[in-house]
């Protein structure tokens, strides 16, 4: 038997929960598919599944082995589809989800540069801020801040998704600027609205953490909001860099505390582990890297 076709079938039947529905999808008998699976631990000389009569289950070696046995078979099918790639250009409908500021502000910024670079592409974009399930909803990638718990996903590193604390020139003439985190609590603070913390700011600098409790007569659960706020001088705000990093680079917003390190969270572009790597995802993929990725550099204003 052909050892690859055996991994295959091994995960599978993991997956399903049973030889049964594994060989269904392959197209194999339930005997045949025992046999595959028989094989592979003769050859490993371990116990992969614990088998009764009414289920099967991992032993401890066969979850490592299963893992192993994913990720090697996403390789190769990512070896495949390179090829492919090489033959095929990316079309169809591309399904998107990013959170509500960083794909409204930065990723639809770069959308032109994609779609003009891969003209059979058409982009469907979904900005929402809850966590989507992409294989139910129905979605291809998916931008995600925040740590990655679900080991399911096939994830790229992106930037980190920073905060800053800013304020317009005009609100700094009138009121000063504040030199240190301690200094912001003389000043209006307009916090973003997120259970119950609110008005509590982090910072570090030098190893050395600290946590200011800021206030203000402003807040609003919208960094839109938070922004315009602070264009017409009402008060400082922390908000993404990605909501930022305009208004900075035009002079409308000056930013503030560089010397101090502020909040900042992973972030990954994602697919889910079992999707088919077509060259429309690929591409996409690539695309997000070259622009946010690690060595992308800062974020930058849109043009």
């Amino acid at each position: 038997m052909d050892r690859l076709t055996s991994m295959q079938i091994f995960v599978r039947v993991v997956e399903k929960g049973g030889f049964s529905a594994a060989a269904e999808e392959a197209r194999i008998s339930p005997t045949m598919a025992g046999k595959h699976v028989r094989q592979l631990e003769e050859q490993l000389g371990v116990r992969l599944l614990n088998r009764t009569t009414r289920r099967q289950s991992l032993t401890e070696i066969g979850q490592l082995y299963f893992e192993r046995c994913k990720q090697a078979l996403l390789e190769i099918e990512a070896a495949d589809a390179s090829v492919k790639q090489m033959q095929l250009l990316p079309r169809g409908v591309l399904r998107v989800t990013a959170p509500a500021t960083f794909g409204g502000q930065m990723l639809t910024a770069v959308v032109r540069a994609y779609l003009e670079r891969y003209p059979d592409v058409e982009l469907d974009l979904s900005l929402n801020d809850r966590v989507v399930d992409l294989v139910e909803e129905g979605f291809e990638v998916a931008i995600r801040i925040g740590a990655l718990p679900d080991s399911t996903l096939v994830a790229r590193p992106l930037q980190p998704y920073r905060a800053l604390v800013c304020a317009a020139p005009e609100y700094l003439a009138r009121c000063g600027t504040p030199q240190t985190p301690q200094q912001l609590r003389g000043h209006n603070c307009m916090s973003f609205v997120h259970g119950n913390h609110y008005n509590r700011w982090h910072f570090s600098r030098d190893g050395v953490e600290q946590e200011i409790e800021v206030h203000g007569n402003f807040r609003a659960n919208n960094g839109l909001a938070l922004r315009t706020a602070a264009l017409n001088g009402i008060g400082i705000i922390m908000q993404p860099e990605a909501l930022l990093c305009g208004e900075i680079a035009a002079g409308r917003l000056r930013r503030l505390l560089g010397g101090y390190e502020l909040e900042h969270r992973p972030m990954h572009i994602v697919v889910a582990s079992n999707r088919k790597m077509t060259p429309k995802l690929t591409s996409f993929i690539e695309f997000v890297v070259e622009h946010f990725g690690r060595d992308a550099g800062s974020f930058t204003a849109p043009d």
